[in-house]
């Protein structure tokens, strides 16, 4: 069974701030005077294009054209912070220092060294600036997304990030890991509540945001996930995988196998992860993700499907509920 929300923490969020420690997240820094045209020919995205203070997301490929990982790309001036899922950071390390040759980079493995705290929702600037103590929230307000600050905290040196990728807009601090307490601290005395996985969750499903090892994996192309206007760059130059993606898009029209889609559903309780969809008698797919959604007062699922039933509207059946393929996100506050 999927466990319910909090419908305190997850109004808050959506109406005025709540936060999430993610602890899923790792971290590495690429640093030297060759780093961003070193990832400019690993990555999908336009790492050469960052100035100091801005970032992307991307994805890093194999030459099949499948996901290693998806990432958060931060130049931060004198080094680019990537931040991934922590469960695949040890081998994006080892496949990136494969291409070092004689460039000048250096890899760093910050994990450990930072917690990853997200603050969302509309009054996030001011809270995560009074929660650091000595951050402008003006400065925080005016970042655009991906773009990052290096701050010098009460709770000692940080980075702010603007990300979207939790469900609701708002920051990534990466604080050092023995200060983490501190600004969670500050957090919660300030009436801030902290989401539980099952909160979080339904934000993300909601905005239709895909998480790896759960909607993506290695055996997923990027086209599949739907991340590609997001993560790909189409005017930059070649990159691990970049064969496979264009050839997809200019021979086959973009078409894949398989798609990933929302699936709004009546019932009383969401279908677990790997749930058969089927159309009549036919079996379609499977759900990756699922929530009983506050905001829709049903349950949706996100989860990959034929490419003949990707169309909205589209009837389904998951496991006993009937359902149907809608448009992501399937939500998106005001």
């Amino acid at each position: 069974m999927i466990p319910a929300v909090s419908a305190g923490a997850y109004t808050a969020a959506r109406e005025r701030a709540a936060f999430v420690e993610r602890g899923d997240r790792g971290g590495i820094v690429v640093s030297g005077a060759d780093r961003a045209s070193y990832l400019q020919g690993l990555l999908t995205n336009d790492i050469a294009a960052l100035a100091p203070g801005t970032g992307c997301y991307a994805a890093y490929l194999t030459a099949q054209g499948r996901m290693i990982a998806d990432m958060y790309v931060y130049e931060l001036g004198d080094v680019i912070l990537l931040t991934l899922d922590r469960a695949v950071k040890d081998a994006v390390i080892a496949k990136l220092d494969q291409f070092i040759f004689s460039e000048d980079v250096q890899l760093g493995d910050v994990t450990d060294t930072f917690a990853h705290i997200a603050v969302v929702g509309p009054e996030a600037p001011r809270v995560a600036a009074a929660a650091l103590g000595g951050v402008d929230a003006g400065a925080l307000a005016a970042l655009p997304e991906h773009g990052n600050l290096r701050v010098a905290s009460t709770h000692g040196a940080a980075i702010v990030a603007r990300v979207a990728d939790a469900g609701e807009p708002g920051f990534d601090l990466s604080v050092e890991r023995a200060q983490a307490a501190g600004v969670k601290s500050a957090l919660t005395s300030a009436g801030v509540p902290e989401m539980d996985e099952a909160t979080s969750e339904a934000l993300r499903i909601e905005a239709g945001v895909p998480k790896f090892h759960r909607d993506m994996n290695e055996e997923t192309i990027p086209l599949e996930a739907g991340i590609e206007e997001r993560a790909i760059s189409f005017t930059k130059g070649c990159y691990v995988g970049q064969e496979i993606v264009i050839r997809v898009l200019h021979r086959g029209h973009g078409r894949v196998a398989r798609k990933l889609v929302g699936i709004a559903l009546t019932g009383a309780q969401p279908p677990p992860s790997g749930a058969r969809i089927r159309s009549g008698d036919r079996e379609i797919g499977e759900v990756t993700s699922s929530t009983m959604s506050p905001a829709l007062q049903r349950p949706i699922a996100l989860g990959y499907v034929h490419r003949d039933f990707v169309e909205p509207g589209t009837t389904v059946d998951v496991e006993g509920l009937p359902g149907e393929v809608v448009k992501l996100p399937f939500f998106v506050s005001s």
